[in-house]
């Protein structure tokens, strides 16, 4: 009787000032920056996996499709799963650990439900806090970027101040939302984007080159000024670099420049898709390359080490890290042994030289979502073998039942978490109603709702 009056007293104190506070919450995650150089937290991270097709899926059909056969109220899971993926559990993070990567790259699409003046839904910006949550709290690394976006950034160079005011703002939010995370999370400036056709055709002169490349820099070096100039970790905390469209050969052009950064603790972001007949085609031809369903040649391998020859030379040689934050192949019209053959291939060569592969990864693709395991055990094998990792030092607990797909915290089981949750318990607190959902109510997962949980649902709603 006591514990219920004094929950009753402090939810009715905290409704006060609840809604409204701006007050930056203390987060649960908060986290000191160890004494550790970039070059050696990449090689802390091993080898990586994709989130991929998750949490960038985007497009207006989204939204119209809800409109026309759902509520017309649309969720951070609406997106989530849009692209083929299953709802993401933390059992599904767990078992990338597991099967002995250090590293998960979850892309981002942040545009997703955003609100006016670019602000980032707070519901989708929890829903990340969520699985970053879980990948750290695996033992892992964990990069965050943004993605594609429904492909705003591809409007730079014709709408310049208005695309950097956008990205600015951006940014400005997710490094805020996120300071308080210590170094095993990483900041990815953008995708593959940066770098425009428009302004520069590679394989038509080098008209229009020095102005494409100026302004990769530029927006480069405006994300490690947003960062470094918030608060929490963010002044010290590592930092991924998009090369120029993530190539190796124009990453590593002279008039690609890594941004001044006071700390110097910054990567340089690589994509691996060569050859792009076996790592991007299928089964039919394009109009710039043919189709192949087998890799392994002595030319496919030349080629291989003299592209990781370059990164290492260009960059790990003069003390900057290299993330190839994106390496892979289908697996529909390939011979089996050719995709293990190829994805071990790359992800060995890059990592004798110091570079960490991450694996792109997608629903039914290499990692089996439903089964929390590799697809390919055998692959598996192979990639263990590459990292030195043994299954026997995984930290104790790593494994465990599989987990809820439940959203904790939406307690009116609407879908998401937002206000009308934080007044559903307040009201039950106070003694004027029942909740729908008193599992994703139990915050602090101790069988009781009281004021803790209150507490902690704030926390997930206001400004961090």
């Amino acid at each position: 009787m006591f514990k219920r009056i004094l929950c009753t007293s402090l939810a009715a104190l905290i409704s006060v000032s609840l809604l409204g506070s701006n007050a930056a919450a203390e987060t649960d995650h908060a986290d000191t920056m160890r004494d550790m150089t970039t070059m050696e937290i990449v090689r802390d991270m091993g080898i990586g996996i994709n989130l991929g097709n998750t949490m960038e899926a985007c497009g207006d059909w989204i939204a119209e499709n809800d409109m026309k056969w759902g509520d017309g109220v649309l969720t951070p899971q609406d997106y989530e799963t849009a692209w083929g993926s299953p709802v993401i559990t933390q059992q599904m993070i767990r078992g990338m650990a597991d099967e002995g990567f250090g590293v998960v790259r979850v892309p981002v699409a942040w545009s997703n439900l955003m609100g006016e003046n670019y602000s980032i839904s707070p519901a989708l910006d929890q829903r990340v806090h969520q699985i970053v949550d879980w990948v750290i709290d695996a033992d892992m690394y964990c990069i965050i970027n943004i993605h594609w976006d429904n492909g705003w950034v591809n409007t730079f160079p014709e709408n310049k101040n208005e695309c950097m005011r956008r990205y600015e703002t951006m940014w400005t939010q997710i490094a805020d939302s996120f300071k308080d995370y210590g170094d095993h999370l990483m900041f990815e400036s953008q995708n593959e984007e940066l770098g425009w056709e428009k302004l520069w055709n590679p394989w038509g002169g080098t008209e229009g080159k020095a102005e494409s490349y100026a302004l990769v820099n530029e927006i480069n070096q405006k994300f490690v000024d947003v960062v470094r100039s918030s608060g929490g970790n963010n002044p010290k905390r590592h930092l991924l670099i998009s090369g120029y469209n993530t190539g190796f050969d124009r990453t590593c052009d002279p008039l690609f420049k890594m941004p001044q950064d006071p700390t110097g603790r910054m990567a340089v972001s690589v994509h691996y898709y060569t050859p792009p007949g076996f790592a991007i085609l299928e089964d039919e031809d394009a109009d710039w390359a043919k189709a192949r369903s087998s890799w392994g040649t002595e030319q496919d391998f030349n080629e291989l080490y003299a592209n990781m020859d370059m990164m290492k030379n260009g960059f790990i040689d003069k003390g900057i890290p290299v993330i190839i934050g994106e390496y892979g192949c289908p697996t529909k019209g390939k011979e089996p042994d050719s995709v293990r053959l190829f994805l071990s291939s790359v992800c060995k060569a890059a990592y004798e030289r110091q570079l960490c592969p991450v694996l792109w990864s997608t629903p039914g693709g290499h990692y089996d979502r439903d089964n929390c395991k590799m697809s390919d055990q055998e692959l598996k094998k192979l990639f263990n073998e590459i990292s030195g990792f043994d299954p026997a030092q995984r930290p104790t607990g790593t494994t465990t039942a599989p987990v809820p797909q439940k959203l904790m915290g939406d307690v009116n089981s609407d879908g998401s978490v937002n206000v009308a949750d934080l007044v559903a318990v307040q009201q039950f607190l106070l003694g004027n109603g029942d909740i729908a959902d008193s599992e994703a109510a139990d915050l602090c997962e101790d069988s009781v709702i009281d004021v803790f949980d209150l507490i902690l649902l704030r926390r997930m709603l206001i400004n961090k």
